[in-house]
């Protein structure tokens, strides 16, 4: 019984060191350094720039249709990137329905062909 409580207190004790800033520091000091993925997307930051949240969702219809719809009807494909692409910076309307989606001429076409890209890789 009583080497059972100094084996516990030594691995209580010898987790107890290992701090999260033991951790940076060791990981600081090494070639593996801890990398920090950032979650948000390149297209996510610039929609967030933009927009097209105000119209758009990535799961449900507002004024324009949800990404995951716009993903469910066009392919990915180099002919719908293009298309897509041509849609955000010039506009349009009649495809979702009567209300015009505003031009973005503003819009580098790099920019437009990372937002186009991440939501038809929404497809379910």
């Amino acid at each position: 019984m009583k080497l059972t409580f100094v084996l516990l207190g030594l691995s209580i004790l010898g987790l107890s060191s290992f701090t999260k800033d033991n951790l940076k520091e060791n990981y600081s000091n090494t070639s593996h350094k801890i990398a920090f993925v950032d979650q948000t997307s390149e297209a996510e930051k610039l929609m967030a720039k933009s927009d097209c949240m105000v119209c758009h969702n990535k799961d449900k219809k507002i004024i324009g249709p949800a990404f995951v719809d716009i993903a469910k009807k066009y392919p990915s494909n180099d002919k719908n990137i293009k298309y897509l692409v041509e849609k955000i910076i010039k506009g349009g309307s009649g495809v979702w329905g009567p209300i015009p989606m505003a031009a973005h001429v503003d819009y580098k076409k790099e920019d437009a062909k990372t937002i186009v890209k991440y939501i038809l890789a929404l497809k379910k």
